[in-house]
């Protein structure tokens, strides 16, 4: 196992399958969970509570940060179970999950609906339907050069995951050099090569039975996060909310309002 010691102001939350890093901001009631994207963090998953009343808890998956990395199949019931944890610790009743996280948050309300009191999905990667595109391809290439430790290759792997018209930006550069010196300090390569080819649940029917408010966030042209995969999920919840934003990146060129779709929703 390959892994980060935890940033000062983190925790480490016991479980059968090792540790789950996590970390606490804000305070008071309402507690809302954030569960991260595929080789991502706590810190990048941070600017998605920037607006939420109450205490936020970041966490990382197995692999990711500080977490562990255990040897049992990486899977999204396995995320899920993850997820869980975090959220029965620190008694959350709400939650947001980002692309991976989003689909272990799928995969866990499929057997317990009524879980949370309100829910954001943003930028669902995958349903019950197995990914096969150009970027199930560049997510094996990334797991490969991470597995190789190059910090290089990974880097510009990253800057083709962001809109066309936000690579040549400083901030975003070096957002994915950052990102890519952690990837390849960690475990997150086992994550890229297994991940990807699971699906977060058996039946996306399962959804239907999800009666709380969801609203569920996509934007146009992410090959990474197809568009209609969010539309899959807005149509089978039935008190979803879909908003689809425009090309230019989630959190660079739409983050003020992201931040206050996700705001006014928790509020």
């Amino acid at each position: 196992m390959v892994s980060v010691a935890p940033h000062t102001l983190t925790s480490i939350l016991p479980t059968r399958e090792g540790g789950l890093e996590y970390l606490l901001t804000g305070s008071g009631s309402p507690t809302t969970v954030f569960a991260h994207g595929l080789a991502g963090s706590i810190d990048t998953t941070r600017p998605f509570g920037s607006a939420v009343s109450g205490t936020r808890a970041f966490f990382h998956f197995r692999g990711h940060g500080a977490s562990s990395s255990p040897e049992t199949p990486w899977t999204y019931a396995a995320l899920a179970t993850e997820l869980r944890a975090v959220a029965d610790h620190v008694g959350a009743t709400r939650a947001l999950g980002v692309s991976m996280g989003a689909g272990a948050l799928c995969h866990w309300l499929a057997k317990e609906p009524d879980r949370f009191e309100r829910v954001v999905l943003v930028i669902p990667a995958v349903l019950d339907t197995p990914r096969q595109d150009a970027a199930l391809d560049r997510l094996l290439r990334m797991g490969e050069l991470a597995d190789a430790r190059d910090v290089d290759g990974v880097t510009d792997l990253l800057l083709e995951e962001q809109p066309e018209t936000e690579r040549n930006r400083a901030a975003v550069r070096a957002w994915c050099r950052s990102q890519a010196e952690t990837i390849v300090r960690t475990d997150v390569s086992r994550a890229l090569r297994t991940i990807p080819h699971e699906v977060a649940m058996t039946s996306r029917e399962a959804l239907t039975g999800v009666h709380v408010p969801v609203l569920v966030l996509a934007q146009e042209d992410d090959p990474a996060h197809p568009v209609w995969v969010a539309e899959q999920a807005a149509d089978l919840l039935p008190e979803a909310t879909l908003e689809v934003l425009p090309p230019g990146g989630i959190l660079w060129r739409h983050r003020a309002h992201v931040r206050q779709l996700i705001g006014d929703f928790f509020a």
